[in-house]
């Protein structure tokens, strides 16, 4: 099978990732629950882990890494932190449901930011209209539909100057595109693990400030205290944690560490390059692409002639071409693009795809294009 659907989740990881979680599963048990060594070990492991993060995201410590499920459970939190009914929240036209689902259920007032696509100007222009209106702003790093880069340095800097809160969701950015969090000045990023970052699903990252709990219980120290602590990252990961998907994660974020954000960057941006000249020469192929390469990642949405996007997958999946097609759970994404009645065909690639596949790929899409013709 050929792979393309890395913006949901990277299946080819490195080995030293299942390794890991392997020898977890063997050898550990959970931070703050003894004076054991299996429990000591697991300590160990998750404050290298936080350091890793720190060193990768510029965070001043690794107290502010808090780990999660995924990117959901860490947006739940940092949104339910800092918006509450009615609350007015901006965010653009191209966020996920893990975004517009919690603001929905909270019953905050849900401003949109709509601006053209691939066009970074334009979004601020959308921002600097509506920002004076707002009392927390919401945005995600790059679509994860489009791979649009949306100007996340200059939105942090309005966001400082308007002293609006800032959460930023980092799902399709973390581990491709450099983050500094004590630059950008926010007051929560979010990112899954099993994206990137190449480590194991089940495994997430809010880098915070401060922060509400979501959920409360047992944290292995403080035990006489009738609430959660006061103090990160303990107030907000109540539970057992997952050590096997921590000890992957820190494999993964070494690995991301080694290679450099720049180079896996290039090596992505290179793929998408060959897919869209490939697409571009293939007749009743729409094709969602840049103009400028700054302005996205390795994510590419196409449509074939008026076929529902499905059936396209469908058609690829025969094949053994795994891609990903709908709506991407970002319908906004897509009524702001004017696609949501046929939803888009989504390659995205990892540092483990190759021309040759892409080529692969290529020759199906031509090849399911003149079965649709004759």
């Amino acid at each position: 099978m050929i792979y393309l659907d890395n913006a949901a989740t990277t299946l080819h990881k490195p080995y030293s990732v299942s390794e890991a979680a392997q020898k977890a599963i063997r050898r550990m048990t959970t931070p703050g629950r003894g004076g054991h060594s299996a429990s000591m070990l697991a300590a160990d492991t998750a404050f290298a882990c936080r350091e890793r993060a720190a060193r990768l995201f510029g965070v001043s410590s690794p107290e502010n890494i808090v780990f999660t499920f995924n990117a959901t459970h860490a947006l739940n939190i940092a949104i339910k932190s800092l918006a509450r009914e009615d609350t007015r929240v901006l965010i653009s036209g191209y966020e996920h449901n893990s975004v517009l689902r919690p603001l929905n259920a909270i019953g905050a007032r849900v401003l949109v930011a709509a601006s053209a696509l691939f066009d970074p100007d334009d979004t601020l222009r959308a921002f600097e209209r509506r920002l004076g209106s707002a009392e927390l702003v919401v945005v995600n790093h790059v679509s994860n539909v489009f791979g649009f880069v949306l100007p996340i340095e200059r939105i942090a800097e309005m966001c400082r100057v308007a002293r609006v809160p800032f959460i930023i969701d980092a799902s399709q950015s973390a581990g491709v595109l450099d983050i500094d969090f004590e630059e950008l000045g926010a007051d929560f990023i979010a990112m899954p693990g099993h994206k990137g970052l190449y480590g194991p699903q089940g495994t997430g990252i809010l880098i915070a400030r401060d922060g509400k709990t979501l959920i409360e219980g047992g944290t292995g120290g403080n035990s006489q205290l009738p609430e959660m602590p006061d103090f990160l990252p303990d107030r907000l990961e109540a539970g057992t944690h997952n050590m096997p998907g921590i000890a992957g994660l820190d494999e993964g974020m070494k690995f991301v560490e080694k290679l450099g954000t720049k180079k896996i960057l290039r090596h992505e941006r290179e793929l998408i390059r060959e897919a869209a000249k490939g697409l571009s020469e293939i007749p009743g192929i729409r094709l969602y692409k840049a103009l400028y390469e700054e302005d996205q990642t390795g994510v590419l949405s196409f449509n074939l002639r008026d076929l529902h996007s499905e059936q396209v997958a469908g058609e690829l999946s025969e094949r053994k071409i795994a891609v990903r097609a709908g709506l991407h759970c970002a319908p906004l994404a897509h009524r702001t693009a004017g696609t949501l009645s046929q939803g888009t065909v989504r390659i995205s690639v990892s540092v483990f795809n190759t021309k040759s596949e892409i080529h692969r790929m290529l020759n199906h899409i031509e090849n399911i294009s003149k079965k649709i013709i004759y």
